[in-house]
């Protein structure tokens, strides 16, 4: 957009977006293109909808695995242990 004095203002709306290089075996980049393809979008898109995916599945198990550390660990107290079955009571038919 450009200002009254001329001067270019950029807009940005949402994120922007990083470019990185990686490196990739023939064998990889081939099949990489070719999934590409057969989902009609480039091979960094594809790309970046795997990571994408992976990134959430990982924040997904920690956020969980956090939640669980902080429950709280003294369930198990108070129960009375003498009430439980014998184990030829439990293994009756």
């Amino acid at each position: 957009m450009l200002g009254s004095d001329k001067t270019l203002f950029l807009c940005y709306t949402g994120h922007v977006l990083k470019n990185v290089t990686i490196t990739l075996d023939t064998e990889l980049a081939h099949w990489a293109r070719k999934k590409a393809a057969e989902e009609n979008v480039s091979v960094s898109k594809l790309l970046a909808r795997m990571l994408e995916r992976e990134m959430r599945a990982s924040d997904s198990y920690w956020r969980a695995f956090e939640e669980w550390k902080k429950r709280d660990r003294n369930l198990g107290v108070g129960l009375d242990a003498s009430k439980r079955f014998s184990r030829d009571q439990a293994h009756e038919r």
